[in-house]
């Protein structure tokens, strides 16, 4: 594959790699220490157009291909990991779920404004009994006239108290299983909805991560997401979309870990001479660089088929898998040759490695994406 940048992407990195240096790098490391939310840089991301990076500007988006919106979160990562997974959430697991599915009230209600930076969306669909085993949502929606009333919780919500909206799995036939699921919108504010604890984590601290109750809470059926018992269907393509989010966050991560152990193994002077000239440190890099080349050709190739409207399932799975997989090996070796150094918060590589864990984990395990890869490959 001869791959080339478009003018208009290379615009698109230098822009999202320009904010992120001036608005998140000065403060990463604080906000991770405080698990502080990055409200004020989020907020001017969607003034920019990157909250609605793909959808069409019609419609309130930037119009922008899939490679450019792989650009937009692998740079966010590459400076803060907790920044770019909400702006992967808002984009692939809310914002595209009512592109792709919701009706045209729901467009001009929800996604223009999600699209337009006005709206911050998030998506709840982990249980205490449901991670993996989506279909075995409890959280439980029933019909009362023009309304749905929710009861329930949700767990590992990412960004769920920092959000606008929420688009939220239930349950409205329990019988039929993953058949009785259903999509509904839910906003901030609305009785009966109730944030409950942060969750004290290892990474991505600076992304809140939170617990969610329904207890009574009246939603106008007019926010249901295409119809009953779709929910199952919205969620997995909400996923497929979201792995190749996940992926450029992780790609990010990776290519950090990789910048800054350049830096270091020039600066580093050991045995009389810089670290970089010895052959271990060459190794390390030369075989992070090549991976990383041949990361981001995978992660473009499953953005590629999304855009010309080709089944990409198995391509998003292969690149979340492997780049969640090499932002670890990378962010471990970027420690390593730091050296003791790499192990205090001094350096950004400590963070780093903190964390690229998640990405091995969200939207999706890498177990699960090895059934998914398998089952595409056998044709199951």
């Amino acid at each position: 594959m001869n791959f080339q940048y478009t003018e208009e992407q290379q615009m698109v990195r230098k822009t999202i790699r320009d904010f992120a240096l001036t608005e998140l790098a000065p403060t990463a490391a604080e906000r991770d220490e405080k698990a502080e939310f990055p409200t004020e840089a989020i907020r001017k991301l969607g003034e920019l157009g990157f909250w609605g990076v793909n959808v069409p500007e019609e419609q309130g988006g930037a119009g922008l291909d899939m490679i450019s919106y792989c650009i937009t979160v692998e740079e966010l990562g590459r400076v803060d990991a907790s920044a770019a997974i909400v702006i992967s959430i808002h984009n692939s697991l809310a914002v595209y779920p009512v592109e792709l599915f919701g009706n045209d009230d729901q467009k001009e209600r929800f996604l223009k404004p999600m699209a337009q930076g006005r709206l911050l969306g998030a998506y709840a669909l982990t249980e205490p009994e449901a991670g993996s085993d989506a279909g075995s949502i409890k959280t439980r929606a029933v019909r009362d006239g023009d309304h749905y009333v929710l009861n329930g919780s949700k767990i590992f919500t990412s960004a769920g108290e920092s959000c606008d909206l929420l688009l939220v799995f239930v349950a409205t036939d329990p019988e039929k299983g993953s058949k009785g699921l259903s999509a509904i919108i839910v906003e901030k504010g609305t009785p009966g909805l109730i944030i409950g604890k942060h969750e004290r984590k290892l990474g991505i601290r600076s992304c809140e991560t939170v617990a969610i109750s329904f207890e009574d809470c009246r939603v106008p059926a007019a926010n249901l997401i295409g119809e009953e018992g779709m929910g199952f269907k919205i969620a997995m393509n909400a996923l497929n979309s979201g792995r190749i989010g996940v992926a450029s966050q992780a790609l990010g991560i990776a290519q950090a870990c990789l910048d800054e152990s350049v830096k270091y193994s020039k600066e580093r002077v050991q045995f009389g001479r810089p670290i970089s000239k010895f052959q271990a440190i060459q190794f390390k890099i030369a075989r992070m660089g090549t991976e990383i080349e041949a990361a981001r050709m995978l992660l473009y190739s499953a953005a590629g088929r999304k855009d010309r409207g080709e089944k990409f399932i198995k391509e998003a799975a292969m690149a979340k898998l492997y780049c969640s997989e090499l932002a670890v090996r990378s962010a471990l070796e970027a420690v390593q040759i730091h050296g003791g150094y790499g192990y205090i918060k001094e350096y950004p590589v400590e963070r780093f490695l903190r964390d690229a864990k998640i990405t091995t984990i969200y939207e999706g395990t890498n177990e699960i994406m090895h059934l998914v890869i398998a089952d595409q490959i056998l044709g199951r």
